[in-house]
C-alpha cells in the first residue's frame, strides 16, 4: 500500500511540475518572449497543452470570468495537494520494529 502512495505522489509531483511549466510558458509566448512559429516551442506547447487541459477546462468552466486572469492551475495545485494529504491522513505511517 505504501508503494501505491508513493507512486501517487511521484505522479501528482510530476503534474504539478508540469503545470507550472504550461502557465509560465504561456507567459512567456502572451509576452512575446518565445515565438510560437519555432517548431520546437510549438511542439513543446501542444504536449503541454493536451496534458493539462483536460484537467483545467471543468475548473475553468466553474471559474467565474476574472478578466484575463487564469488561476485553474493554482486551484488544480491546490487541490492535488490536499488529495494528496487526505490520503497520508487516512494510511498511518509505517512503523520501523527493529529486530536482532
Amino acid at each position: 500500500m505504501y508503494a501505491l502512495l508513493w507512486l501517487f505522489d511521484t505522479v501528482v509531483q510530476l503534474f504539478i511540475y508540469v503545470l507550472i511549466a504550461s502557465a509560465v510558458l504561456s507567459w512567456l509566448v502572451a509576452f512575446n518572449v518565445v515565438n510560437v512559429r519555432n517548431p520546437i516551442v510549438a511542439q513543446i506547447g501542444e504536449v503541454l497543452y493536451r496534458v493539462t487541459e483536460p484537467v483545467l477546462r471543468p475548473i475553468r468552466n466553474l471559474l467565474p470570468n476574472l478578466g484575463g486572469v487564469d488561476i485553474s492551475p493554482i486551484i488544480l495545485i491546490l487541490l492535488l495537494l490536499f488529495v494528496s494529504r487526505l490520503l497520508h491522513e487516512f494510511i498511518p505511517p509505517q512503523t520501523l520494529v527493529y529486530t536482532r
